[in-house]
């Protein structure tokens, strides 16, 4: 029986936070009443990370891995797991444990309502060091004026989607952080809600100042350099 609902979690060394996020996530899904999966993407990790995702497939059935061979990059892991989603709903969010699951209902009804295609969330009393979260509302800001994406908070990964969403994707540096700006580009109905977040308990951070600013100002440049000649018809 083909899923209703797909959720995919890109994991780069997380090892020590999977198995509570495949705990708690198969239960809110399993509360559903309806099919479902989890992909839990290996980007090539180089820790614990592969011995605890066959220990979370062994123990939940709902659990798929999706291995890359190397490590590629947040972008390339998201893009591997949506590609294999059979889900109707597709569902996205960190391994790092400081996404709850128990906001999916939240971004799920919009979309199984048919008021959005695609949900995401807004991280609110934010767990980050301050100047983390300094340079993501700085960033926020400006990436919001330039591509015009209707969100506050293109850095939180806990999101819903229609599958059609995924065909506007491709793969792109940080596509991540700009999955929102493609929807919309391509017309999709997009939307915003406040969602919980927590600190890292475990591992640590894998993304500095570079990620943060530069390559996102790069990154941003060349996407609205890309819609501005393709323009949505």
């Amino acid at each position: 029986m083909s899923p209703r609902y797909s959720l995919v979690v890109p994991l780069f060394n997380e090892a020590g936070n999977i198995a509570a996020l495949v705990a708690s996530a198969s239960a809110v899904l399993g509360a559903r009443g309806a099919p479902y999966e989890i992909l839990l993407v290996n980007d090539g990790s180089t820790d614990a990370t592969a011995a605890e995702i066959a220990e979370a497939v062994a123990h939940w059935p709902s659990g798929r891995e999706v291995r890359l061979p190397v490590h590629s990059g947040q972008a390339a892991a998201l893009l591997a797991g949506l590609a294999e989603a059979r889900g109707d709903i597709i569902l996205t969010m960190d391994g790092d444990g400081q996404n709850d699951p128990l906001d999916l209902p939240l971004l799920l009804e919009p979309v199984e309502s048919g008021r959005l295609d695609l949900a995401c969330g807004r991280r609110t009393d934010r767990r980050d060091p301050l100047w983390r979260r300094a340079a993501s509302r700085l960033a926020n800001v400006v990436r919001r004026a330039v591509l015009a994406d209707r969100v506050t908070d293109a850095g939180c990964q806990l999101r819903a989607m229609r599958r059609e969403v995924v065909s506007a994707l491709r793969q792109m540096d940080l596509l991540q952080a700009f999955l929102p700006a493609l929807a919309v580009s391509a017309g999709f109905r997009v939307g915003e809600f406040p969602v919980r977040h927590h600190p890292r308990l475990r591992g640590r951070s894998h993304y500095g100042p570079s990620e943060l600013m530069w390559r996102p100002a790069v990154a941003m440049l060349r996407l609205r350099w890309e819609l501005w000649r393709s323009p949505r018809k």
